[in-house]
């Protein structure tokens, strides 16, 4: 039996395949030689000496994460570090628990944000009070209902700033697992983006970072104005500030295990789709040539779809396209099990196909249901 493959350029179909092949080869550029930076990559340079630190958290109305998480950040095994909490006017028992903490804790410092005094919206403006008043020059940034994966998280922190050229860390924070669908549907969001913003900085272009388990100096912060630029938004205290100030020779990563930082994930998927609608309102400030290498790996991923099952309808070359899907299909398997290893995810591997279909319909819808309300609010 002899099969049949049609790729004559007289068929008009046969352009949709010149498309589809061109969406391919975009894709496995970004697996192989982007995503695979992630995927096969060993730390080599580290620093032995100890600098001093400071933590900076964040807390509002967060009593019962502050009980459960902070002895975990003010017990780890490092010699020489302060704890800044800045109680953002919380209004339940915070401030009670805190003062308590600071008797048994002599290196926590407590700053209270008297209500009102905060003119813009979010968590910006007490970050930078905090990040003022902290006396140390590398600083390690985290939230209230987050807990570190070891006694070892700022050792390993520190590490990253062998030289005076090093003055960004980005590292790793993942959701808390759970038996649930929903976990790993939430898991493997973090996780690809995790993916994303690792890579590009190991290729040379870092684009964000995640304020749950991030880390900068002090002064890069005051000579870079800190968020003057973009207090306006609730969002962007760690991704718009490192888009402006992260470079190839600045910046680096951390992403052993012990050094993660776990949180919980949203309880329900309306959650979930409100806080990303939130995130992406940073996205239209970041710089041009952020918004094109992540527009580009968006949209020829939903190309990549929405062509296959096209031409699979055309019947087109079905045995040719079958295989270019499975070339993809093994591409992505092979690079996210070794990411997935490297930042020590399990039992994703087998729904990442399911799920990356499903982000690649869900975040374009998201991204025209902010820009529709945007509209609205303008008119």
């Amino acid at each position: 039996m002899m099969l049949d493959f049609d790729f004559s350029a007289d068929n008009p179909v046969f352009y949709l395949f010149i498309l589809f092949a061109a969406v391919l080869l975009v894709q496995l550029i970004y697996y192989w030689f982007i995503f695979s930076r992630l995927a096969f990559y060993r730390k080599k340079t580290v620093s032995d000496r100890n600098k001093p630190l400071s933590v900076i958290i964040c807390a509002k109305n967060e009593y019962l994460n502050l009980k459960k998480h902070l002895p975990l950040i003010l017990e780890q095994d490092y010699p020489d570090y302060e704890v800044v909490v800045v109680d953002d006017a919380s209004e339940d028992e915070t401030q009670y628990l805190l003062k308590e903490m600071c008797e048994k804790y002599p290196h926590l410092k407590v700053i209270n944000f008297k209500k009102n005094v905060n003119f813009f919206s979010g968590k910006k403006f007490p970050l930078a009070l905090g990040i003022r008043s902290a006396k140390n020059e590398f600083l390690v940034l985290t939230d209230a209902d987050c807990y570190p994966a070891s006694n070892q998280w700022l050792r390993l922190i520190q590490r990253n700033y062998y030289d005076e050229n090093k003055r960004i860390v980005l590292s790793y924070s993942p959701y808390v697992p759970a038996p649930k669908l929903l976990n790993s549907f939430f898991r493997y969001e973090t996780f690809i983006t995790a993916v994303q913003y690792l890579s590009y900085a190991l290729t040379g272009i870092p684009y964000m970072g995640v304020g749950r388990n991030l880390s900068y100096r002090r002064s890069l912060f005051i000579e870079k104005k800190g968020f003057s630029t973009h207090y306006q938004l609730s969002s962007g205290d760690d991704d718009l500030f490192i888009n402006q100030v992260a470079t190839g020779k600045n910046t680096v990563i951390e992403i052993d295990p012990a050094a993660h930082m776990f949180t919980y994930p949203k309880r329900t998927l309306s959650e979930w789709i409100k806080q990303k609608r939130r995130h992406y309102t940073t996205y239209p400030h970041y710089k041009l040539s952020s918004k094109l290498i992540l527009g580009t790996y968006s949209v020829s991923t939903l190309l990549f779809y929405i062509l296959f099952v096209w031409l699979i309808m055309l019947e087109y070359n079905i045995p040719v396209m079958v295989s270019l899907f499975i070339l993809r299909l093994i591409s992505q398997l092979i690079i996210f099990k070794k990411c997935m290893q490297k930042l020590s995810e399990r039992k994703l591997l087998l729904l990442s196909p399911i799920l990356d279909i499903l982000f690649t319909i869900i975040n374009p819808l998201i991204a025209i249901s902010n820009m529709v309300s945007r509209k609205k609010k303008w008119n």
